[in-house]
């Protein structure tokens, strides 16, 4: 199915099922420690070894030699594989560095060896006794010394690097009111609960990898290139993740390392990357550095605005697309942004939940509260008025639906904004108190996505999907789905997920996983429901699924009758027309945070906050609120306390595990709100729905950094806002 022209009234709109608040259907599963993830997978009769990586010690250069002599001598080892002994092995389409094999080195903690053990213990043991001679190469770690040598690079994720429409720089010049500033944001880690791993079987040339992968499609595509095997016979699955926020969209050295062990071991193996593996091994946020101007009218509204944006990575590797949405979200005659990539030799940059948008709007939104200061207009009346309902880069392509203006009015009314004071001038015992908001914005992406839709002769419908669930919440909204569209409660669904085995699905990322997903087993079931009428002899054009029932004017069957004992099926895949080309399909929101700022140390804590989001249909709004209100937890960790600390020595991430990295749980935050517009966004999809889960982060930090300003008068342009940035411009007498 395509999906070409705006929806129209269809069997979703009955929201029967879909739009209702269903608790998870896999949720008894998880609380009871009975969801299998990567490396729990157990079979009875597979007899498992376990298998220990060893990463680099350097960042950049070659491995001369490696003395394993005395590993194979240890207690319990059944094999060592070395990349030296592997030889040259692929490089999948999607990784920037090769995840192994060969002498050279491109990053810190690249993986270089595994040894293979009969005990986790063990194995780890003997990888410390792994001897490596390394010729050493000088390399570049830091990114405002080589902000200098950044280069306009091919693209920005499929966009141009660079825009420009009027005259950015006269109209700057001559702006009645203007303002200049520079911001940072630091390398971040993904720090998902479950480490990267998988477990690796061979059946003769035929590989099973048990992995934690939000695409599975992708993964397969490049084990099969990495290791020079046809892909039809490598067999994924990932049926349960325990997070990924974008680090488990690519293949990573854990599934590569577990295939290599278990072929030189003769038996399964399993691998799980160490912590400091997911900061050094895997992929992280890259730090950038942006510059922001405005110009603007007395009464406020924007004339000029231009956002310049510097980040790094690996040779071969691409940028963090902080100025992407300055391109959407404001009003303004004259425009400019550009995006520059220095070389750096540190581990991978790649995405992370929000890339582009979380780190661009961190900047940006205190930008646009400065400006709203130096104009004396209040930040939300400021924002409302640079409000736009078309692209402002490109003035004939509106907005499918756009209603910022809608979640900033309605959450200064919830929040109680009306109570703001001046910065600084509010004041409880010893903390300084205020408040800050930011707007959010994420695009609508679409991906196209396939199903398969089972009915069997007791009425039980089946859907089959490689579709992901990193936590999302893809069980039950593919299960309310498939049971809108059949007629049936969600009890009579059964779902399965993440098997390479079933049809290729969008996958988990980007904010584009549960729109497009969910259109696929629409588009399934469509085939379905013209299966079953095709059977019983009734005209599909009017018939109608309903109660487990299968009608057409007077005339009933039962679901399950119309099955027979054959069952049916029904499998297809939603692709997408150009209504993303002709309009533009975002999502909104509205950030507002309290914060307390102790006012003898600087330490700040988050009272309250309350997201307000326009995304289109919500398919369920508990999975959709926990999606929304752990992104605003995510926020608080990038504004105040996550930071990858870089030894720009030896190139390498310092805090790389839970001690030194610090997240944020919920219970830093007393109390979280989340309100969802009521609309639909018929030029989206046929479920008339868009993203959340991007959306949820985008803009919080900032709303934070402006709180904190509002607290205590005290301006913070580098991530995180750590007391020490603060307690200098506290007052004197606390």
């Amino acid at each position: 199915m395509k999906f070409e022209t705006p929806a129209k009234t269809n069997p979703i709109d009955n929201l029967k099922v879909v739009g209702q608040p269903i608790h998870r259907i896999d949720g008894e599963l998880k609380t009871t420690g009975r969801a299998m993830y990567a490396y729990e997978w157990h079979d009875p009769n597979m007899r498992y070894a376990y298998g220990y990586p060893l990463g680099s010690a350097i960042a950049k250069g070659r491995i001369k030699s490696m003395d394993v002599a005395a590993v194979q001598k240890s207690p319990g080892v059944l094999s060592v594989v070395t990349t030296l002994s592997v030889g040259d092995l692929g490089k999948g389409k999607l990784n920037t560095a090769k995840l192994f094999g060969g002498d050279k080195i491109e990053h810190y903690h690249q993986a270089i060896a595994v040894v293979v053990a009969e005990t986790f213990e063990q194995a780890r043991a003997a990888a410390s006794l792994i001897q490596v001679d390394y010729q050493e190469e000088s390399a570049a770690f830091d990114l405002a010394a080589a902000k200098g040598s950044a280069v306009k690079p091919k693209d920005a994720g499929g966009a141009p690097p660079d825009s420009a429409v009027g005259d950015f720089d006269g109209a700057f010049k001559s702006a009645a009111v203007s303002f200049d500033g520079t911001y940072t944001t630091p390398d971040q880690s993904h720090a998902m609960m479950e480490p990267h791993a998988s477990i690796a079987a061979w059946d003769d040339d035929e590989l099973t990898v048990w992995t934690s992968s939000q695409m599975i499609d992708w993964w397969r595509s490049d084990l099969a290139a990495t290791l020079g095997m046809e892909k039809e016979k490598i067999h994924l699955m990932s049926p349960f993740i325990g997070g990924g926020f974008g680090g488990k969209l690519f293949l990573r050295s854990d599934a590569v390392l577990a295939a290599l062990a278990a072929k030189a071991a003769g038996r399964p193996v399993k691998v799980a990357l160490p912590r400091p593996f997911i900061a050094n091994n895997t992929t992280h946020r890259p730090a950038t550095i942006q510059r922001i101007r405005i110009g603007a009218q007395r009464d406020g509204k924007i004339t000029a605005i231009g956002h310049e944006s510097w980040s790094g990575d690996l040779p071969g590797g691409g940028l963090e697309t902080a100025a992407m949405q300055t391109r959407l979200l404001y009003a303004g005659e004259n425009r400019m942004t550009a995006m520059r990539l220095a070389e750096l030799n540190l581990p991978e940059g790649n995405a992370m939940r929000a890339p582009g948008e979380a780190p661009g709007l961190m900047a940006l939104e205190i930008a646009i509260d400065e400006m709203a200061e130096k104009l004396g207009i209040d930040p939300i009346e400021f924002r409302i008025v640079n409000d736009t309902q078309v692209d402002p880069e490109n003035p004939e392509r509106p907005f499918s639906h756009r209603n910022l203006i809608g979640c900033l009015k309605l959450g200064a009314e919830r929040f109680g904004w009306s109570e703001r004071k001046q910065p600084g001038l509010r004041r409880e015992g010893n903390w300084l108190v205020g408040l800050g908001v930011a707007a959010g914005f994420r695009n609508n992406l679409v991906m196209p996505s396939g199903a398969r839709v089972r009915l069997a002769g007791d009425g039980v419908v089946t859907v089959e999907t490689d579709m992901t669930d990193i936590g999302t919440g893809s069980y039950t909204i593919i299960a309310q789905t498939a049971a809108e569209m059949m007629g049936v409660t969600v009890e009579k669904v059964g779902v399965h997920l993440g098997d390479s085995r079933f049809p290729v699905s969008a996958g988990s990322g980007g904010q584009f996983g549960a729109n497009s997903a969910t259109s696929g087993v629409y588009a399934a079931c469509i085939k379905l429901r013209e299966a079953v009428a095709k059977k019983l002899g009734f005209n599909s054009n009017d018939v109608v699924f309903e109660n487990g029932q299968v009608r057409s004017g007077n005339r009933s069957v039962a679901l399950a009758e119309a099955a027979g004992s054959d069952g049916l099926v029904g499998e297809d895949t939603m692709e997408w027309g150009d209504l993303t080309d002709t309009h533009q399909q975002s999502t909104f929101s509205g950030h507002f945070v309290e914060v307390g700022v102790d006012a003898a140390t600087g330490e700040t804590r988050i009272r309250r906050m309350l997201a307000v989001c326009a995304a289109g249909r919500i398919i369920n709004p508990i999975t959709a609120r926990s999606q929304v209100i752990g992104a605003m937890t995510m926020g608080a960790g990038l504004a105040l306390s996550e930071e990858l600390a870089v030894d720009t020595r030896h190139g390498f991430f310092v805090n790389h595990d839970l001690a030194g990295y610090e997240v944020p749980v919920h219970a830093d935050i007393p109390h979280q709100d989340v309100i969802f517009m009521d609309e639909t966004d018929p030029m989206s999809s046929p479920m008339k729905a868009k993203g959340i889960g991007e959306l949820g982060l985008c803009g919080v930090s900032a709303a934070i950094a402006n709180a904190i300003y509002n607290a205590t008068g005290v301006r913070v342009r580098h991530y995180p806002i750590t007391l020490d940035k603060v307690i200098g411009g506290l007052p004197e007498v606390a």
